[in-house]
């Protein structure tokens, strides 16, 4: 283990900025009743409860959510069962879930639309979705989760290597590297590297480039060959060098939506929204190439943009201190924008496992804000179902759907996996899993 060094005054300016922030939002925020547990355990398991009530076992999808929001929703069930994997297998059969996501998930035909609004950078999916067997149609839908979308496959991509994280099904882990070597297939020298948001190749943008990131760390920590580790950790380094030189972190720390391709071929930071999911994928990122290589460099990086997005995202609502998605989204964020806030609190909780200085002190008790909040104002009596406001009234918008519910459960999990944390220096805790390590038996928490 490799404990994180901090120079005495990087760490205290950073501990004042935030804490001093959120202090100030908080002395006018009224109190509010705490979960029953400060492990949130049966809160967790009475989320993934409500989550299931959407799930369609003939598509292995769920009902209202989009393609890539199920994958988020997959995800959360994962991250969930590395907590608590006795209530996981016992009570939910959250392996059984995986399994049947993984078969009947590629088997489903979907069609997949995405426009990007030139205004304001919201992306707006619509999704039509079609069991293979339906009225004879034999199309097999996203075989191996490869479908037109760079970021979709890394969705899925994320998905499943936390799918093995939590059962050792090398099929899941197998899968991911494939939906992986599709996503190099959309690489080129374009602004100076990266991989493009879709295979129509007209735009490179933060998200797609931080799941490609993602990806490859995660899996150079995981798969069992030591030639193709190596070469999934030189792709990780390669991709976050490209991305740091981008232009896509702005001069507040934040991270712009994309890049602008100019007529002479340079690319520019678009000045376009700095949403929550841009701030987080990246984190995780980065958590994953500093286990990885045992570099706390990468972590040194990450904890500024965990900060400058508490902070951006950090707001009052109706005397409630919590995060809330920029450009004034909420609650009509579409079906991309609900899922975007609780990504962004997934990967902080990562962070917040790796990091044993003040900033995790103050992050952590931001997750922790964030999910007494839900807990108390944004769930729906006698459903428990989660909305878009964690600030509530859960009928906020359209009301709960998969996206929202699993965005916010992303809350829950995270103050989970941080609750009773010590600090610890790098260590995987938690989250830690063997490098090469495959086979089976379930995670062991």
């Amino acid at each position: 283990m490799v404990s994180t060094k901090w120079g005495s005054s990087l760490a205290a300016h950073i501990y004042l900025l935030l804490f001093s922030h959120l202090a100030g939002r908080a002395a006018a925020a009224p109190t509010t009743s705490s979960p029953s547990s400060s492990s949130y355990r049966a809160e967790t398991l009475t989320a993934v409860k409500a989550l299931q009530s959407w799930y369609n076992p003939s598509t292995g999808l769920w009902n209202t959510a989009g393609w890539w929001n199920s994958a988020n929703c997959l995800q959360v069930l994962a991250d969930w069962t590395m907590t608590d994997n006795s209530s996981a297998t016992t009570l939910i059969n959250v392996p059984g879930i995986m399994q049947n996501t993984f078969t009947k998930a590629q088997q489903t035909t979907v069609s997949t639309q995405k426009t990007v609004s030139a205004r304001t950078g919201h992306i707006t999916s619509t999704y039509t979705l079609q069991a293979k067997h339906i009225h004879g149609n034999s199309r097999r839908g996203f075989s191996g989760f490869i479908n037109d979308f760079y970021d979709d496959e890394g969705w899925w991509a994320l998905a499943l290597i936390r799918s093995w994280d939590a059962t050792r099904n090398a099929g899941y882990l197998a899968t991911a590297e494939s939906i992986f070597a599709d996503m190099v297939n959309g690489t080129d020298a374009v602004c100076g590297g990266g991989v493009w948001w879709s295979k129509a190749r007209k735009y490179k943008n933060a998200i797609a480039n931080e799941l490609y990131l993602s990806v490859a760390a995660a899996l150079a920590r995981r798969v069992p060959d030591a030639g193709r580790r190596a070469r999934y950790l030189q792709t990780a380094k390669d991709q976050w060098g490209w991305f740091r030189r981008s232009g896509m972190i702005n001069g507040e720390s934040l991270i712009n939506d994309g890049l602008t391709i100019k007529e002479d071929g340079s690319c520019v930071n678009n000045g376009a929204q700095t949403w929550s999911y841009n701030q987080g994928v990246v984190l995780g990122g980065l958590v994953e190439l500093a286990y990885a290589t045992g570099d706390v460099g990468y972590v040194r990086e990450a904890v500024p943009i965990a900060v400058a997005a508490v902070k951006k995202l950090t707001t009052t609502v109706d005397g409630v201190v919590v995060i809330r998605e920029v450009d004034r989204c909420e609650p009509d964020c579409g079906l991309d924008g609900p899922q975007f806030k609780g990504v962004f609190v997934r990967n902080l909780g990562y962070l917040v496992v790796a990091v044993s200085t003040a900033p995790e002190r103050v992050l952590k008790g931001a997750i922790e804000a964030n999910a007494r909040s839900v807990w108390n104002r944004d769930r729906e009596s006698g459903t428990n179902r989660l909305g878009i406001s964690w600030a509530g009234p859960v009928s906020a918008g359209q009301g709960p759907n998969a996206s929202t519910h699993s965005s916010a459960m992303d809350v829950l999990v995270a103050a989970r996996g941080v609750a009773g944390l010590s600090p610890r220096g790098l260590g995987m805790g938690m989250w830690k899993v063997e490098e090469g390590e495959s086979g089976s038996e379930g995670a062991k928490v």
